[in-house]
């Protein structure tokens, strides 16, 4: 089954996994270490997150690290532009009207 990214960071676990290997590459165990749940657990997210792409494998040696795939984040920043457009025309026009109720008081 295909999922998107969206699918992915759906999950506050998921969004917690990307968080923690944003500063960092991390094995499936370094990972699991934050979590209170299984290393299954973790390793489906840790699936998802590679299947999504958001996430990539990298080996050496005998261990497995999973680092950020920056580019995929930009999808999901290039979508929310749109809602932070909306959100600061609004809070421009806010601003303008609590000047003007300001300037009304004095």
């Amino acid at each position: 089954m295909r999922r998107d990214i969206f699918q992915a960071v759906a999950d506050p676990t998921r969004r917690a996994i990307i968080a923690l290997i944003a500063l960092q590459a991390m094995t499936p165990n370094a990972i699991a270490e934050h979590f209170d749940t299984t290393r299954q657990a973790i390793s489906k997210h840790l699936r998802i997150l590679t299947e999504c792409e958001l996430v990539k494998q990298q080996h050496q040696g005998r261990e497995i690290y999973y680092l950020l795939e920056i580019d995929k984040m930009k999808e999901i920043d290039k979508w929310l532009e749109q809602f932070r457009k909306i959100w600061e025309t609004r809070f421009l026009q806010l601003d303008n009207l609590l000047s003007i109720l300001k300037k009304q008081q004095k």
